[in-house]
């Protein structure tokens, strides 16, 4: 029988070949200066486009026709009786993580425990859907192509035939305009051997037993075009009154402003009613997102569903924020997180190593602490001695030009880092944050220099060389320490900066992704699988019927269901 031409047979090295690693990236280090200095171009740059050109308008143009992909019937025209599908959101950011997700999604099957101890099966998704944000820091052609393709192709190597693909962008998939994005994955193209089928950043697929697939696209300002609610407004009239509905967003509306700084989300809640009530007439029975990089779910009396599922391969979240559970709206409340509340409130406490995470940032501490020294040397000569008595190292500072400047600086800098969160006290946060730096930076200059000095003639070129040195590295262990138990406090004691805290840890542990099935009866069941700790190691596959890259950590944890399934069409789903 000939080979499925989607089925992937990358060449498996021969026995005589070295050993191979996989040269996928690492985590996305968010706190280094140079990649926060792109990602905040990017973001002014997707702002821009944004307010000046709306690429979802001339998409719209290009491919006018209102069409459906149809689902509901097998390739022979017949009505289908059941359907799998997979539901990835949130990945292309570390290769270990990334990859770990992909492969057990190509798995053609996945036996998993749920906490009740009992096992279920489960079946690959003929249909593969991408939640927004599918590549991490920022889009490009080659980031796509190092994060996100490469390894779903290496994962799905001699597994089951690749699935059909439809994706919706985040946030980050905006920062080239959608450029990338479109080329990607709205063009008839098949990476990773994917089959894919939409030409707009939106699209709707009919579901066997009268569900509909839809996803959105309401990133750009949070907002909803019109060439877009026109069309959803097409296919809700291809709707019975019976049919219903899983609504993919980027965001989850509905938690958003509790979970991140508040502001105003008007047109994304605003959309999302819209939608909802307007257009497709109360018939969302589950809404289904990322963004927010965990696995949590609300739901209510009428088991409706809304589920944040954003652990496709980015960094972990926090789950014990809000500090408080609040009922939503139509009496959605939470039912799970995974992590659990109290995990995550244990994993905060990485941030006191802070600089071992991001050693890049005390590099930008050290350079900013040797500066503030460097300001006061010349105001510490006395009668053509140098003194280093604490009180006048601090009265030079005091009087220093140069040193208040830039202390200024510092300090108005971290009130505009502090979190929204703390409301009025936010300046109060940014101060004493700012004032723990100036202090530390003043006591390392006094320090180092004393010390140095007890070595070295005063005064002399190798005792300030020396007194250079170690303030350098004072600063580069004592400035990322300050920051990270400036979030561990804020996240632990206010709930506030959850993304700073762990974006800062790149945790690439606790993925998830979601599992669907639309069984005979026409009911639908979510499977939420889970890992817990995802392999550091790796080895090559044996054969060609093996994945390229197969775990080699015995530390690492099996896929499992973090939840028995939860059932949509019976009378009291649960």
């Amino acid at each position: 029988m000939a080979a499925d031409p989607r089925v992937l047979t990358t060449p498996v090295p021969s026995a005589g070949e070295p050993p191979r690693r996989p040269e996928g990236r690492k985590m996305v280090s968010w706190y280094d200066p140079l990649v926060l200095a792109q990602t905040g171009v990017r973001s002014i740059i997707s702002a821009t486009i944004g307010s000046q050109a709306d690429r979802r308008l001339l998409d719209a143009l290009a491919a006018p026709k209102v069409e459906p992909s149809d689902f509901s019937v097998d390739a022979a025209g017949r009505p289908r009786e059941e359907l799998w599908l997979d539901y990835v959101a949130d990945m292309g950011d570390g290769w270990d993580s990334t990859y770990t997700i992909a492969q057990t999604v190509s798995r053609p099957t996945l036996t998993l425990k749920d906490e009740t101890g009992t096992t279920h099966e489960t079946r690959g998704g003929e249909v593969l859907v991408f939640g927004g944000d599918e590549v991490y820091p920022t889009a490009s052609v080659g980031e796509y192509e190092e994060r996100t393709v490469k390894p779903w192709t290496a994962a799905m190597r001699g597994q089951r035939p690749a699935p059909h693909l439809f994706a919706i962008p985040g946030n980050h998939d905006w920062y080239d305009g959608l450029v990338s994005f479109m080329r990607l994955f709205c063009q008839g193209r098949h990476p990773a051997g994917w089959e894919t089928h939409q030409r707009r950043s939106y699209f709707a697929v009919k579901l066997p037993h009268g569900w509909w697939l839809i996803g959105t696209d309401m990133q750009l300002e949070s907002d909803l075009d019109e060439p877009q609610v026109h069309y959803f407004q097409e296919i809700a009239k291809r709707m019975r009154e019976e049919d219903r509905i899983i609504l993919c967003l980027a965001e989850p509306a509905w938690l958003v402003a509790q979970v991140r700084a508040p502001k105003e989300r008007s047109y994304l809640n605003n959309n999302l009613d819209f939608l909802e009530e307007q257009v497709f007439g109360k018939k969302v029975s589950v809404f289904l997102t990322g963004d927010i990089h965990h696995y949590r779910r609300h739901a209510n009396a009428e088991g409706r569903q809304k589920i944040i599922a954003g652990g496709g391969g980015a960094f972990l979240h926090p789950t014990h924020v809000p500090r408080k559970e609040s009922e939503l709206a139509e009496g959605f409340t939470q039912r799970k997180t995974f992590p659990a509340a109290e995990e995550s409130r244990r994993l905060c406490w990485r941030t006191l190593g802070f600089v071992g995470h991001n050693p890049k940032f005390g590099v930008l501490t050290g350079l900013l602490y040797l500066l503030l020294s460097w300001m006061q040397v010349a105001d510490l000569r006395e009668g053509g001695t140098v003194t280093w008595n604490l009180g006048r190292v601090l009265g030079a500072a005091l009087v220093n030009p140069g040193v208040i400047l830039l202390s200024a600086l510092l300090v108005l800098g971290l009130i505009g880092f502090a979190d929204a969160r703390f409301g009025r006290g936010r300046w109060v946060a940014g101060v004493l944050h700012g004032c723990a730096h100036l202090a530390g930076a003043l006591l390392a200059f006094w320090a180092a220099f004393a010390i140095s000095g007890a070595v070295l003639p005063l005064g002399s070129v190798p005792q300030q060389l020396l007194g250079a040195v170690l303030v350098f590295a004072v600063g580069f262990l004592l400035g990322p320490t300050l920051m990270g138990l400036y979030l561990l406090l804020s996240l632990n004691g206010f709930g506030a900066h959850p993304n700073e805290a762990f974006s800062a840890l790149a945790i690439p542990d606790w993925k998830n992704f979601l599992r669907l099935r639309i069984d005979k009866d026409g009911r639908l069941w979510l499977y939420p699988i889970g890992i817990r700790r995802v392999p550091r190691a790796w080895k090559p596959g044996e054969t060609a019927r093996e994945p390229e890259w197969v775990a080699d950590d015995k530390d690492a944890t099996p896929p499992e269901l973090i939840e028995p399934p939860i059932v949509i069409g019976l009378l009291h789903p649960h």
